[in-house]
């Protein structure tokens, strides 16, 4: 896949396109009741190979944490507990970039001496990708 451009920013454009429609998607999302129909709806709108990976990734997470709240945030799949977003899933299409991203906010348990990832680049979902997801997504939750 090649590697896509991103529009400069006009001078004294403080946002990209895709920073403001991001915002305004969480706008609409606060004022929304979520759910996993809507989830389901936004990953069935993201073209491949974000699609796929979406779906595969909602399966990963709904089985090692089936307590999670699937919501959208920012546009994006995304799980929470207790209300508050705590792993979430970003297309690559999203921002143009090479590969998606699966990250985990501050309330995960992710907590490893005094530095550890919060964040993962996908650029393929294999079975020992998803098996690496599924146990950080427990983890998170524990």
């Amino acid at each position: 896949m090649a590697d896509a451009k991103r529009r400069p920013r006009a001078k004294g454009e403080a946002f990209s396109a895709e920073e403001r429609a991001a915002m305004k998607e969480r706008a609409a999302e606060r004022r929304s009741k979520g759910g996993e129909e809507e989830v389901l709806a936004k990953i069935a709108e993201l073209p491949e190979p974000d699609r796929t990976t979406a779906s595969r990734l909602h399966s990963v997470v709904m089985t090692a944490a089936p307590h999670l709240a699937p919501r959208t945030w920012y546009g994006m799949p995304a799980y929470a507990k207790e209300g508050k977003v705590l792993c979430f899933f970003q297309a690559r299409s999203k921002f143009k970039t090479r590969y998606a991203t699966f990250g985990f906010s501050d309330r995960a348990n992710l907590d490893d001496g005094s530095m550890w990832p919060t964040a993962f680049a996908i650029d393929e979902l294999t079975p020992d990708v998803e098996t690496r997801i599924g146990a950080l997504v427990e983890r998170a939750t524990g």
